[in-house]
């Protein structure tokens, strides 16, 4: 588990507002695919981010085309943060093969992901994260039957969702927070086309949320979906995908007080 250390903290002393027993403040956004030839394009926007929020997550899809040279880009904007950066990268990140680089580099920039069994905590939230995977929603999940190649897309989806359980397992915080790049549920899901419900999440993932203490979830990758949805619990589900954000708030990200 880590906690807040000095390289994560914001410049200005905290607000009342601010300290313990205040309302944390969550900055969050996804699906920024930094591309190789487009420079600088999120610095303003972190900076902005550092003056409204506590904390900013990042649901994945933060590259193009998951080279190091991407990263990089987005590494350079990240200078201008002054709060913790929490992530999970998306399918897009994967792409090259260079997954590892890519971390390894935003890491160099004060960037925590949770993956790879990290967690985090700041002022009595926990925040547990995973990439997440398809397999549709309800009653019309893809189940492990049939040909083997059916049995591993099902299989890749319930080791997600058990690395979300174990992640929230070892949080003791009266609140948590999830996040991912892969839809929990159908509802923020809606907008994109139906016949790609399958790949853009999976219902398991919003079960396994049902079973802990969490009071919001963030996720990305249903750029044309919504921005808001429930679990079969009632916990709030933001999707903050960046098109969608700019379509809905008129910038790229959402603020969420928990």
């Amino acid at each position: 588990m880590i906690d807040s250390s000095p390289a994560f903290q914001p410049a200005a002393q905290p607000t009342p507002d601010q300290r313990p027993g205040g309302p944390l403040r969550i900055a969050a956004m996804a699906d920024l695919h930094i591309h190789k030839d487009r420079h600088y394009e999120n610095a303003a926007v972190f900076a902005e981010v550092s003056q409204n929020a506590d904390v900013l997550v990042l649901c994945g899809d933060l590259t193009n085309l998951g080279t190091p040279e991407e990263a990089q880009h987005l590494a350079k904007d990240l200078m201008t943060l002054r709060i913790p950066a929490l992530a999970v990268l998306g399918n897009h990140d994967y792409h090259s093969g260079r997954a590892t680089e890519v971390k390894d580099i935003l890491r160099r920039a004060n960037v925590l992901f949770l993956d790879e069994d990290e967690t985090f905590e700041l002022r009595g939230v926990g925040f547990a994260g995973i990439k997440g995977f398809g397999g549709g929603f309800s009653s019309h999940m893809l189940s492990s039957f049939g040909e083997d190649a059916t049995k591993h897309f099902v299989a890749e989806a319930l080791k997600e969702s058990l690395a979300l359980e174990h992640a929230l397992q070892r949080l003791e915080t009266p609140r948590c927070v999830v996040l991912m790049h892969y839809v929990p549920i159908a509802a923020t899901a809606v907008g994109e086309p139906p016949e790609i419900f399958p790949f853009l999440g999976c219902s398991r993932l919003g079960e396994t949320i049902d079973r802990f203490n969490v009071v919001a979830a963030f996720h990305g990758h249903a750029h044309r979906g919504s921005p808001v949805g429930h679990t079969p619990k009632g916990v709030p589900v933001y999707n903050v995908a960046m098109e969608l954000m700019l379509k809905v708030h008129r910038r790229p990200y959402v603020i969420v007080e928990v």
